[in-house]
């Protein structure tokens, strides 16, 4: 063949095998209308910048990147990263990149959001502790390896570019906004309006500039939160408009609330985490209020739209809620562990709060010597996850050994007899024995 065809045939070569390439990532993404109506309908507060230019890129067959972002604040993911993390699964089945990234630098920091007062800046070895099981959590919802879809996740760290930048790198990008935009935050003008005001730091300012750098960093199409995270999640965006000249979709998802507006919290003792006990899932559930039975249902279960229709209708005909929140409670144990771990937590659930007895069937923790601190105990056991929560359900008076209250996080407790129950909360209990 001649050498001059051949040579002057490589160009088209060139195009033709991108063309296949191009045509054959397009044809993995799925365009699927119903799948792009329920990604947008269900558990979803808004999209930006609107919900027809958001439908429109997913059914272009384009593969984009999209990402949630998590700030490593505490030990355990909670069933709210989980309604975030649903959202982030469904574009990962239909063949988009997903990141998950972990805001081990952002969370030295602390984000201001929803704070009446500045928040406690943590060590980097707290936020590396914390997050140490972040990606197996995770793994409940996403397929991290990609043996389920092809697809697998990325996990990346902040840090990496953040950690980087040098003084003359914050003072460019801090140029990309006023300080007129910054004081828009609700959090902030009820600091000033307070009476006498509280402070507000400049690097609270900084914050949602770095989680807008995140999506420049990483050139994303995507961005999934909650949505208590628009004002950051529109920050990015506009910063994408001036950086790279480039759009940036932005999903926010409902919170669950009560009726009130207020979310579940640790002090609260509400929180659901994706570490808890079935028993303690089923606990927390049935202390929700009765406005949050319809949004529990909507976020933190896979029934259809039409049930939870139904559930609304007959608690507004006069049936008891109490009925449908223990249907509820029941759901999202046996959706995150089992319905036979649902029936064992519904049975526990019912000896503890209407016979007012401790469960016959409990974990039991062997140990050695009959005499030991009560923190180390609580983390030994898992009642807690770490000795600082420790420390703060004894001081608040979460914990009990045989039935007594100790609120001295310094306390060394003694076995007495063949067993001593430890007690946290109204449904954590753990048998202590000596070996």
């Amino acid at each position: 063949m001649n050498k001059t065809f051949c040579k002057d045939l490589k160009p088209i070569k060139f195009v033709f095998f991108w063309l296949i390439g191009y045509y054959s990532c397009m044809s993995t993404i799925n365009t699927d209308k119903a799948a792009i109506t329920n990604f947008l309908g269900r558990s979803v507060e808004n999209a930006y910048p609107n919900q027809k230019a958001f439908e429109k890129i997913l059914t272009t067959g384009k593969r984009l990147t999209a990402y949630l972002g998590i700030d490593p604040t505490g030990p355990t993911l909670h069933i709210g990263h989980a309604i975030q993390l649903r959202k982030l699964r469904e574009l990962q089945d239909m063949g988009h990149r997903i990141i998950l990234l972990i805001g081990d630098f952002t969370a030295m920091i602390g984000d201001p959001t929803d704070k009446t007062a500045v928040r406690k800046k943590q060590t980097r070895e707290q936020v590396l502790a914390n997050c140490e099981n972040y990606s197996k959590q995770a793994g409940m919802i996403l397929d991290m390896d990609g043996k389920q879809t092809g697809n697998p996740v990325e996990i990346k760290f902040n840090s990496d570019w953040l950690g980087k930048m040098s003084f003359a790198d914050v003072v460019e990008l801090a140029s990309h906004f006023t300080v007129q935009q910054m004081l828009e935050r609700d959090m902030f003008s009820r600091r000033m309006k307070e009476n006498p005001p509280k402070p507000i730091y400049i690097h609270e300012f900084m914050y949602p500039l770095m989680q807008a750098y995140d999506s420049v960093a990483m050139d994303v199409d995507i961005e999934v939160g909650g949505n208590d995270q628009t004002f950051n999640m529109l920050t990015g965006r506009d910063l994408m408009k001036d950086l790279k000249n480039k759009e940036k979709f932005v999903l926010t998802c409902k919170l669950l609330t009560d009726p009130t507006g207020k979310k579940m919290g640790k002090s609260e003792g509400n929180m659901i985490t994706l570490a808890d006990s079935p028993e303690d899932m089923f606990g927390k559930v049935m202390s929700w209020t009765d406005g949050m039975i319809s949004g529990g249902y909507e976020l933190c279960t896979s029934i259809s739209g039409e049930e939870i229709d139904s559930i609304v209708q007959k608690m507004e005909d006069g049936e008891n809620p109490v009925i449908f929140k223990r249907q509820l409670a029941h759901r999202i144990v046996s959706e995150w562990h089992s319905i036979d771990q649902a029936d064992k937590a519904e049975a526990n659930f019912d000896l503890l709060f209407k016979q007012h007895s401790a469960p016959e069937d409990m974990p039991e923790l062997s140990v050695e010597g009959a005499r030991h601190k009560l923190i180390d105990l609580l983390v030994q056991s898992d009642l807690v996850p770490s000795k600082s929560e420790a420390r703060r359900q004894i001081v608040q008076g979460a914990v009990r050994v045989d039935d007594q209250v100790i609120k001295d996080e310094g306390a060394e407790v003694e076995i007495q007899g063949s067993a001593m129950i430890l007690q946290k909360g109204k449904r954590g209990f753990v048998r202590i024995v000596c070996k």
